[in-house]
């Protein structure tokens, strides 16, 4: 295993205990699905409307703004209204949009933790002497679209570019989390060069490197919760959310890898109930992850919303599914540069979806309208309304299995007990940080906290 060491001056000379704030690289904070504020813009007004996130009038504003209908001909999903454009805040050297994803005065009192993203890591670096807007930002972006996008590629690699000429041309950190892994994996796939010249490091963080097959599934299913608890009634509906995923390339491009070699590969089970001369059976039916297609198909055929009056419908997208299959080999192409060290910390110790099980009966006007899951299924029980999966170990997001597979010459990969959001504020987590980008020394006469009894599992490659 050797044999894929990465050999590079990883910590170089930031150990000194010289080192003062001036000698940091600039880091690179890069947000993952859901965790950048969105706004809506009135093209012929001006005006802008947070749609994404916010506790109050969540729904409304969310239906009436956010959803969209992709565009096979661009490759961009395109919100429903002619009016409106999705723009991301760039405020605070790009910080602002991936801090406080609800910065109300009432969100700030509460202290909603659901909400505080990359808040406390950006106040641990700026602790360690990270300074905003000179060795300190932040790239948040449509997450709506594919992780290749044009508009995507070509805002990272001014960020990288800000960052790298602000700092005094000194290579950039990037810090990823979750899918922003897997844009900075498409970026390093598409623009080598250019990430070679300005990236030093990067730490990656609960990135589904192959899929999170139990999370995406149900997404596309069912929808998905970004917030839980009480704080969910006033948030966006788990129905709400499915119309839009249905649409946006980047749930479709998070799938399970077919081609990895998973030690079981991720299924959906259908149990069919089928009734012939009065004699009811059932059988069970078994889909990997190609075969998993014609389950989405069956599931979403009836699935429409309501939109200005209209009836707009919204089956399963096989131009989205085309377009997610062709970043799915840029991805798998990937290689690290020379001379660039990479870093994994993915989260264990939670229960993490992975296979999911469903009921299609004759009378059910698709396998949605019944979809449930458990660990085991009773043929002779088919009434099932509460999801449930079999589980792995992971984040309760990405398995672990998943985070841990990214293909490279990882200088460390470290496995730590947390969420998948959690790991944005563990203390376990943020020690590493700070040993890897040579942060510790200068950070040494500052008040820490204490450090988390998350266990640290290091294995080198």
């Amino acid at each position: 295993m050797f044999g894929d060491f990465c050999f590079c001056p990883c910590f170089g000379n930031r150990s000194s205990d010289n080192a003062t704030s001036d000698e940091l690289d600039p880091v690179l904070l890069v947000s993952g699905i859901g965790g950048s504020i969105l706004h809506a813009k009135r093209k012929k007004k001006g005006l802008q409307t947070r749609v994404w996130v916010r506790i109050l009038l969540a729904d409304l504003e969310f239906k009436k703004k956010l959803w969209s209908l992709y565009n096979p001909n661009t490759g961009y999903t395109e919100s429903l209204d002619d009016d409106c454009e999705i723009v991301v805040p760039d405020d605070d050297y790009g910080l602002y949009a991936i801090d406080i994803l609800d910065p109300s005065f009432f969100i700030k009192l509460m202290h909603l933790k659901e909400v505080y993203h990359f808040h406390d890591m950006i106040d641990m670096l700026v602790g360690c002497g990270y300074k905003k807007g000179t060795t300190l930002f932040g790239y948040g972006y449509d997450f709506r679209q594919s992780n290749r996008i044009d508009k995507l590629m070509e805002g990272l690699k001014v960020k990288l570019e800000t960052a790298y000429k602000a700092s005094g041309n000194r290579k950039v950190n990037i810090i990823s989390h979750s899918m922003g892994g897997l844009l900075v994996l498409c970026f390093m796939s598409l623009h080598k060069d250019v990430f070679s010249k300005y990236v030093s490091k990067w730490i990656s963080i609960a990135c589904p490197f192959q899929g999170a097959p139990g999370c995406i599934n149900d997404s596309l299913l069912t929808g998905l919760q970004f917030v839980e608890g009480l704080e969910s009634f006033f948030f966006v509906s788990r129905w709400t959310m499915h119309q839009l995923l249905v649409e946006c390339p980047s749930i479709y491009e998070m799938l399970a890898n077919p081609y990895f070699k998973w030690k079981k590969q991720p299924q959906i089970e259908v149990w069919r109930k089928e009734s012939n001369d009065g004699e009811s059976s059932v059988k069970l039916e078994t889909y990997g992850p190609l075969e998993s297609v014609d389950v989405f198909e069956e599931a979403l055929k009836h699935n429409e919303l309501s939109y200005g009056g209209n009836k707009i419908a919204l089956p399963f997208n096989f131009a989205i599914l085309k377009w997610a299959a062709d970043t799915r080999q840029i991805m798998n192409n990937a290689q690290l540069p020379d001379g660039v060290c990479f870093y994994n910390i993915y989260g264990t110790s939670y229960d993490t979806p992975f296979d999911v099980c469903t009921v299609r009966t004759p009378d059910s006007m698709s396998v949605l309208s019944n979809f449930s899951t458990r660990k085991s299924c009773n043929p002779t029980q088919l009434i099932w309304d509460v999801p449930q999966y079999t589980y792995v170990d992971g984040d309760g997001t990405v398995p672990a299995e998943s985070a841990k597979a990214d293909g490279f010459g990882a200088v460390e990969r470290v496995g730590i007990a947390d969420t998948h959001r959690g790991l944005l504020r563990n203390e376990t987590l943020f020690q590493l940080i700070k040993k890897w980008l040579g942060a510790e020394q200068i950070n040494k006469h500052s008040k820490t906290s204490r450090v988390a009894d998350a266990p640290i599992q290091p294995v080198h490659v």
